[in-house]
């Protein structure tokens, strides 16, 4: 089934869990990919499949080598491995993002699947494979994989400047959702096993030699790219402005969530609160706007002690400007508040502030 149609012929079609573009003239390519992966002038035809078994249920491998995983997949696809690039995922077709902006007779077209909710991290966090020494750990699967079509003649060099910059506004998409690594603290970049493939069209009269953030081709690119993968994010795993507006998701990447929460709460209560009315009051309260901003607010100072950017005494400061009065506005008394921040437990401390003044109002409201 055709799905998307670019002006100069190339055709998305859905077909056996996957999308394939076939080309519809001559085109250079360069892909992250380990099948045909790097630049090339003579390809027909490239593809995202999802790999999964079943709805639920994990990728499994068709070959030894995810090289030789994609040969198969493309010959089960009816294209001829040499002709194409591919790419896998765990994320559903279905789910795809297309999204096309245009600059006079420039357009750029992102074809976005996407899914960091088990996989996703920022680059620098602790690994899970030792290729060289082949020692392997579990390794999840969400992925962010772009197809993006650039309908301009570009050089080698060029499109290989358009990958940097469609990685740049991949990785501003998640900052701007503020989606969290799995593996740190820290906000995500991406997945581990993120993939692009970036297509210029060797056919058209406009040559461009500029795909950096200063020229209009950059601009573009990181629109659509920007705008693709957030509704990929939110087709498949919910991510978006309305999902992050809330504390406990906020919290997440610092180990706070229901389950610990409840656990505090019972380590004081006598059971007067059950916990499916729990999670009712708790998912209420961190919704409110009384207590998402200036959470969110101790959370970047958080973030800034850690980055280097503010120093121990100072984060400590501003946060209790910003605490003492939120205390005082749920009629928390701080002496209530068992935990104590210092310059030796910057982080844990106000996690665990943050922590106990949730649960403290939760108990003054029952």
């Amino acid at each position: 089934m055709m799905i998307f149609e670019t002006k100069r012929g190339d055709q998305l079609h859905f077909y056996k869990k996957s999308l394939i573009l076939n080309f519809g003239g001559k085109r250079n390519t360069i892909s992250t990919s380990p099948l045909n992966g790097g630049y090339h002038e003579n390809l027909s035809y490239i593809y995202n499949n999802d790999c999964k078994l079943g709805a639920g249920m994990g990728c499994k491998m068709k070959a030894d080598t995810y090289e030789e995983h994609l040969m198969v997949l493309a010959e089960e696809l009816g294209l001829k491995p040499d002709k194409c690039s591919g790419m896998g995922t765990a994320a559903s077709m279905e789910n795809v993002s297309i999204k096309t902006e245009h600059h006079g007779d420039l357009s750029v077209t992102a074809i976005a699947t996407a899914g960091i909710e088990t996989n996703g991290g920022r680059v620098g966090d602790p690994a899970s494979w030792d290729e060289w020494a082949n020692r392997h750990k579990k390794v999840s699967h969400g992925t962010i994989n772009i197809i993006l079509f650039i309908d301009a003649n570009l050089p080698a060099g060029t499109l290989t400047r358009a990958l940097v910059t469609c990685t740049e506004a991949k990785t501003a998409a998640i900052q701007e959702l503020m989606g969290g690594s799995n593996y740190s603290n820290d906000l995500a970049t991406g997945s581990g096993t993120d993939g692009s493939i970036i297509v210029g069209n060797l056919d058209s009269p406009m040559t461009l030699t500029n795909a950096g953030k200063h020229s209009k081709l950059g601009e573009i690119i990181g629109l659509a790219v920007k705008a693709a993968v957030k509704e990929a994010l939110y087709k498949q795993t919910g991510l978006s402005s309305e999902s992050q507006h809330c504390v406990l998701a906020r919290l997440k990447r610092y180990g706070v969530s229901i389950d610990t929460l409840w656990e505090r709460f019972t380590k004081e209560e006598n059971g007067t609160l059950l916990k499916p009315n729990f999670v009712h009051e708790l998912e209420s309260l961190a919704k409110s706007a009384e207590l998402l901003a200036p959470v969110s607010a101790i959370i970047h100072l958080i973030d800034q002690y850690r980055w280097n950017l503010l120093k121990a005494e100072e984060t400590i400061f501003a946060a209790n400007m910003i605490l003492s009065p939120l205390a005082n506005h749920f009629g928390i008394d701080e002496k209530k508040l068992s935990v104590g921040v210092t310059n030796g437990e910057v982080v844990q401390g106000l996690v665990d502030y943050l922590t106990d003044l949730m649960v403290n109002i939760l108990k003054a409201q029952n």
